[in-house]
């Protein structure tokens, strides 16, 4: 009994183990399982406390539960040809895309029972929210600002969905918008859009061929201008080479000929210095000549005053001896003789003396001229004298001191001179004497 107590008991174990393994349940991550059993809802899943359960089924009293299967990857609702009309009440069809996940599994699972529930219940919320939207707007700004509709709708749904205990993934897109059956306002739409843009288009091709002639006509033109430019340049360069060659050429010229001027300016100063020596050399010489002649002419002049003193001493001793040798014809006849003698001497010694000092040489020879002149006006008057007949007696060295011209004997002064020379005789006794002879012998 034991045994068969023993045996019987494993096998109540084994079935229990059995049965167990065969209703235990593990979440995968995915998902989430919402259990009910008595009265209480426990959800499973990661990140809720436990992912194991036992599915026991519901027809058992007190453990048997019910499981709502829900996803907690980002699920896809979508609406496919759905139709609308905006605020013209214009017909269209649309595809909208969005994309969930549950957020709250409890209250998801207080909401639907399947996933498939749950998709017809947002294609709904979807619906109303796409309707009421489009419909406050024209077509053309529905098919021109998909975007801000997208953000619409993702805002309007938004606001609903926590009561399902779901959230959008991301903004719930307007996929495609297009003509109803048997319907042509999109069509007419992007026919007129299509016209607008051929006609910018033509517009834009026909102001592109334009910019692109007159692009043409500035680039031809400025490649002409530019080839003027180069050649003018070119002109230019050629010119200033030329022009540069040439002033280079008459610089070199210019060199040559300012170098030639150096030189002649070098030569001129050579022959300058040369005829300058030359001219100091002829100066030094003339000079020394002069010098020369100076010292000769001072010789001279020395020789023919000394010559003029001797003749004049020669001749006072002669006039001195002849009036010792007459002396006995009168005292006072000699010494009026002498006196008479004794003046041109003296003068023409003062004279001598005079010309000897003076210390410019060619006054000298001036004076030296004018004596010779006196002395061949003296002679000439000499000569003059003898054909006239007079017996001129002159005690001076040349005729002239004796007497200047034949004027002085018939003039005033040579009366009085001769008067003079008469009383002078009469009052000596020789002289006296021998007036007596010459007043005796005329009377007989």
């Amino acid at each position: 009994m034991v045994y068969l107590a023993t045996i019987v008991f494993l096998i109540g174990v084994g079935l229990s183990l059995f049965v167990a393994l065969c209703f235990r349940v593990v979440v995968p991550t995915n998902a989430v399982h919402i259990v009910q059993s008595g009265g209480k809802t426990t959800s499973y899943g990661k990140d809720m406390g436990s992912n194991t359960y036992y599915r026991w089924p519901s027809w058992l009293p007190r453990i048997g539960v019910r499981v709502t299967v829900l996803p907690l990857s980002v699920f896809r609702v979508e609406l496919q040809n759905y139709s609308a009309y905006d605020k013209g009440r214009l017909p269209f069809e649309l595809d909208v895309l969005a994309f969930f996940r549950i957020a709250d599994p409890n209250k998801a699972a207080e909401r639907i029972s399947t996933l498939n529930e749950l998709d017809d219940q947002l294609q709904g919320i979807m619906q109303g929210v796409v309707r009421t939207i489009l419909a406050q707007s024209e077509i053309e700004e529905i098919l021109g600002q998909r975007a801000k509709f997208s953000e619409l709708f993702t805002k309007e749904v938004q606001d609903q969905l926590p009561q399902w205990g779901v959230e959008p993934v991301k903004s719930i897109e307007l996929m495609d918008v297009r003509d109803a059956k048997d319907g042509k306002v999109i069509s007419n739409i992007m026919a007129k859009k299509k016209s607008e843009i051929e006609k910018e288009s033509r517009v834009a091709v026909a102001a592109n061929m334009q910019a692109a002639s007159i692009a043409e006509v500035q680039a031809g033109r400025e490649v002409g201008l530019q080839q003027q430019d180069a050649e003018q340049q070119v002109g230019i360069r050629k010119a200033l080479k030329d022009q540069e060659i040439g002033i280079a050429g008459q610089k070199a010229v210019q060199a040559v000929k300012e170098q030639e001027k150096v030189t002649a300016d070098k030569q001129v100063a050579v022959n300058m210095v040369s005829e300058v020596g030359q001219a100091n050399i002829m100066k030094a010489t003339q000079i020394v000549a002069a010098e020369q002649n100076k010292e000769v002419m001072r010789v001279n002049a020395e020789g023919t005053k000394l010559k003029t003193v001797t003749e004049a001493e020669g001749a006072l001793a002669a006039a001195k001896l002849a009036a010792e040798g007459t002396q006995a014809k009168g005292i006072a006849e000699g010494a009026a003789q002498t006196a008479v003698l004794m003046a041109p001497v003296t003068t023409q010694i003062t004279l001598a003396e005079k010309i000897a000092s003076l210390p410019e040489y060619q006054n000298y020879l001036v004076r030296v001229r004018e004596i010779e002149a006196n002395q061949a006006v003296g002679i000439e008057q000499a000569k003059a004298l003898e054909h006239a007949d007079v017996k001129v007696i002159a005690t001076a060295g040349t005729p002239a001191g004796g007497i200047k011209s034949v004027m002085d004997l018939v003039g005033a002064e040579g009366g009085q001179r001769l008067n003079a020379m008469l009383e002078t005789i009469r009052n000596s006794p020789t002289g006296s004497a021998i007036l007596k002879n010459i007043e005796g012998g005329k009377a007989a």
